[in-house]
This record gives C-alpha cells, sequence and structure tokens, in this order.
C-alpha cells in the first residue's frame, strides 16, 4: 500500500520548468527542489535536495524536441531516484509524450517504440501517468498501472468560443483526427469537413479533396500535433484554393521541428493556437501562434488525484 504522508511535492525535469512553475503557481506550491544536469561525457546527473519520503510526488518532464532522448532518461532517472528515496507515490506527468507516432507495426521490423517508452516508466518505478492527447490514444493500454488523458480540446474550445468567428466550419487534417475534431466541432456547434490526404512519403503530404462545405466559409483546422507544419500549411492553402474565406488553425502539441516556423510565417493561416506543453522559446517571438498555458488543467487533475476524486469533470 503507499501512503501519501503529509502531501504533495512537485519537481520538474529541464523539459519544460516554465509549465512546472505555472502548475506550482496554480497549487500555491514551491516547486521541488532538485538539479538534473550532465556529467563532462553525457551522463545525466540527478539531485533531490529534499525529503520525499511518503510523499506524493509528481514528475513533470514532456518528452520533447530538442532533447527527446535526454529529456525521456531525465524522467526515468529522476522516477528511479524518487522511488529508491521512498516517496509514497510516484506520477510521472507527461505533458507531451513522446514516441507516440510509433505506436504500431505499418511494416516487417518497426519497433513498437510508444510501448517501448511506457514499459520503461513503469520498469523505473512509476505507480501512475498523467498525461494529455496521446497521438494515438490506444496507447493508454500500453501501460499496466493507471494513466489519466487529459484532453486539451477543453481549453480550445473555450478561446474559439470567445472568438466568435462567423460561418466557421471545423476541418480535420486528415481521416486520423476526425473523432477529434467532430467532438470539438460538437462543443462549438458548428459543422464539420474532411481533407482526404494522401502522404507519399514521411512529412510530405499530397492533398486529394474536401468532404465537407467549406466554401465562403471560415475554417478552423484541428489537429492533435503540428511538427514540420507541411500538412497543416498544405491543409490550409488547398482550403483557400477551393474557396475558404479565413483559416485557422489549432493544436495541443506545437513540436514545431526544422521548417514549421517559416512554412507557418508564410502559409495563408490567419492564426495558430496551440497549447504550452512543449517549450520552444521561438513561439512567443512568433506573429501568427498563439500560446494557451495547459497549467490550471493539469493542476486540477493533480489536486484530485491527490485527494482521490473523479477527474472526469475535467473533459467538460
Amino acid at each position: 500500500m503507499h501512503t501519501r504522508g503529509q502531501g504533495i511535492k512537485v519537481f520538474a525535469g529541464n523539459s519544460n520548468i516554465r509549465l512546472a512553475r505555472k502548475v506550482c503557481d496554480q497549487l500555491g506550491l514551491s516547486i521541488g527542489k532538485n538539479s538534473v544536469s550532465t556529467f563532462s561525457d553525457g551522463e545525466i546527473a540527478v539531485n533531490i535536495n529534499e525529503t520525499v519520503r511518503g510523499r506524493d510526488v509528481y514528475i513533470i518532464q514532456s518528452v520533447s524536441p530538442p532533447k527527446v532522448n535526454t529529456y525521456l532518461m531525465e524522467l526515468l532517472i529522476m522516477i528511479d531516484a524518487m522511488k529508491r528515496a521512498s516517496a509514497g507515490r510516484i506520477t510521472a506527468v507527461i505533458p507531451y509524450y513522446g514516441y507516440a507516432r510509433q505506436d504500431r507495426k505499418t511494416k516487417s521490423r518497426d519497433p513498437i517504440s510508444a510501448k517501448l517508452v511506457a514499459n520503461l516508466l513503469t520498469e523505473a518505478g512509476a505507480d501512475r501517468i498523467l498525461t494529455m492527447d496521446l497521438h494515438a490514444p490506444q496507447i493508454q493500454g500500453y501501460f499496466d498501472i493507471p494513466l489519466d488523458h487529459l484532453v486539451g480540446i477543453t481549453i480550445l474550445t473555450e478561446y474559439f468560443k470567445n472568438k466568435n468567428i462567423e460561418d466557421l466550419v471545423l476541418v480535420s487534417p486528415d481521416l486520423g483526427s476526425v473523432t477529434r475534431t467532430r467532438d470539438f466541432a460538437e462543443r462549438l456547434g458548428v459543422p464539420l469537413a474532411i481533407i482526404d490526404k494522401r502522404r507519399p512519403e514521411a512529412n510530405k503530404v499530397e492533398v486529394m479533396n474536401v468532404v465537407g462545405d467549406i466554401e465562403g466559409k471560415n475554417v478552423l483546422l484541428v489537429d492533435d500535433m503540428i511538427d514540420t507544419a507541411g500538412t497543416i500549411t498544405n491543409g490550409a492553402n488547398a482550403l483557400r484554393e477551393l474557396g475558404a474565406k479565413k483559416v485557422y488553425a489549432c493544436c495541443t502539441h506545437g513540436v514545431f521541428s526544422g521548417p514549421a516556423f517559416t512554412r507557418i510565417n508564410n502559409s495563408i493561416i490567419e492564426e495558430l493556437v496551440t497549447l504550452d506543453t512543449i517549450y520552444n522559446p521561438k513561439i512567443s517571438k512568433a506573429d501568427k501562434i498563439t500560446s494557451l498555458s495547459v497549467a490550471p488543467i493539469f493542476a486540477e487533475a493533480i489536486k484530485r488525484i491527490f485527494s482521490n476524486e473523479s477527474i472526469s469533470v475535467l473533459f467538460k
């Protein structure tokens, strides 16, 4: 049996310290005292500088660019350190779960990296996982420990409700995003359209046609993550050519690697809204990108997990 002792302690690795501090501000706590550094040979050194014995410990760390593998190792070593320091319960808070795109075998000899990461987290000693908008929802089933799967759609829908965009149609950039986009559309009470696309090779997309009426409408492209921004910008350009007026876009995870910022800046997208699950200093300097914080929803989830309350209310 795990005992949660005197209360909550929140620690952070190096991937998204800003978000961790925002979560602590929401909880009225000071961030835990720890250091995560590297030896000269590149090995990661972790020091926990306060007692965690019997405490309910939350480690906030996105497995995200620009140091995906380093951040994953930091998280695993921090979990191990907490376990060996007799923490009561260890929850890995992973706003962005890296390696989620490799969730199944699509051809012979493919790895299933998302399952491998799940095994590593469990074996390191995590008792629970708290994450948001997994690229493939079935990854929840890769864990034999409890996993709470938050959704960013509640924050995004609130933002676009307040914008009151007229003649709005929500557009799914591909068939895989239809369920998410339909949920978004129902919350806003607007129609849905779908882009039918083909991907001749990785990170290259050819738009084929659009299912739904977007002519003369303002459209909002909805995705869970934007990486190189090829899909979203090509989709936006295709929608404009097919008669859409203004094109907006949103996602939970702004990965924004490679040519992403250049593509977004040069695209016809009016505004791209993302959440701060991944820290990237370039986002604040990008004119077309708006970043909203997930700190309130993660803080509320941590409070509810600690007090053994339901978190289903956070999906509404």
